[in-house]
């Protein structure tokens, strides 16, 4: 699996998710069998480049290669100028926004509001294109099906994007109106993957080995992109990749070892974000580890209560060794109750 000259570990990928995948959480997926991961949407106001949000946003210390950053916007020259500056700062590819159904991106006529707009999108597409191919940086597109069910443009911007030089396409199985309600489709997914010759990749809903591999069948898809699922589960990539290697899936992971991954991250979240944020930043992910476990509600309420970053830890610890007595391994119908409690989730 390539992405231009750039080579991938496998296609299983961790979908950019705007308070989700920071650097800690990246290198976490990637760790445990996520091929590629790209970043938080990065904003191409030029003002906002400062911030600590994004500052945050465009730290890539320590993450393994290739570093893949989102970027979004509506002005074709502000996009290129953020492709640049993240690219100065370590991107090694670069991702369009295309995709979020948020209001509040959406509004402001980016994200998958530009689907809306054709020609704005293809000023896009080439001043973003133009800016990478002499940094020899591959760029990519990540979109939905279509704005709304009577307005499923995917394959045109597939071709479009194409020929302005796109390296990949990710697709996720809905439209803005859809924005994560319903069920994915991935027919016209597969329409994309049949219009063009550049890797297509398909999103949404993607939550189960056996699932990946009817997406797979389904679409004829270079690779797949997993976002919610991940929360929570990171070790969703390893099970995939097992199941799809030998048609067996894997037992869930011994208590233990989860623990010791949740604590990892949770280091490296703090490190990052500092006190004050981190604690806060960190009960989602908490709450996602431990809201489909025995005692996990009872234990993320009192959870969300805890203000200092090494209390919430040695609470985290202590929770996962006492389920450890009764539960060497995670229970297996943590997985099945842990999807339904994301898809309503970022």
């Amino acid at each position: 699996m390539r992405i231009g000259h750039i080579t991938l570990a496998n296609r299983l990928f961790a979908a950019p998710m705007a308070g989700v995948t920071d650097r800690p959480f990246r290198m976490l997926c990637k760790q445990l069998g996520a091929g590629y991961a790209v970043s938080e949407m990065v904003t191409s106001r030029k003002d906002l480049w400062n911030s600590l949000k994004t500052s945050r946003r465009a730290d890539h210390r320590g993450e393994t290669s290739p570093i893949a950053v989102q970027i979004a916007g509506t002005d074709a020259p502000m996009m290129a100028e953020a492709a640049a500056y993240n690219v100065d700062r370590g991107a090694q590819i670069i991702d369009i926004n295309m995709g979020c159904p948020a209001k509040k991106v959406c509004s402001k006529w980016a994200g998958s509001a530009l689907m809306q707009d054709e020609p704005l999108a293809t000023a896009i597409v080439e001043a973003v294109v133009a800016a990478c191919a002499p940094r020899n940086v591959p760029v990519t597109l990540k979109m939905r099906t279509g704005w709304c069910d009577s307005e499923r443009n995917a394959v045109r911007l597939a071709r479009m994007a194409e020929a302005a030089g796109i390296s990949m396409v990710t697709v996720h199985g809905r439209t803005r109106e859809q924005g994560y309600g319903g069920a994915a489709e991935y027919e016209t997914i597969a329409a994309v993957k049949a219009a063009v010759s550049i890797p297509v990749v398909a999103n949404g809903d993607i939550d189960s080995p056996r699932k990946a591999r009817a997406v797979f069948a389904a679409t004829g898809a270079d690779a797949i992109m997993i976002g919610r699922a991940a929360q929570g589960r990171p070790w969703i990539f390893a099970e995939i990749a097992h199941f799809l290697a030998t048609g067996e899936e894997l037992a869930p992971p011994r208590t233990a070892q989860a623990r010791a991954w949740l604590v990892q991250h949770l280091h490296a979240h703090y490190t990052l974000y500092g006190e004050g944020a981190g604690v806060r930043s960190a009960r989602k992910h908490i709450g996602w580890a431990v809201r489909a476990l025995p005692g996990g509600e009872a234990f993320r309420a009192e959870m969300n209560l805890i203000d200092d970053c090494a209390a919430q830890l040695r609470a985290v610890e202590t929770f996962f060794d006492r389920l450890a007595d009764t539960h060497p391994r995670l229970p297996v119908t943590s997985r099945a109750a842990n999807d339904d409690v994301l898809a309503r989730k970022a």
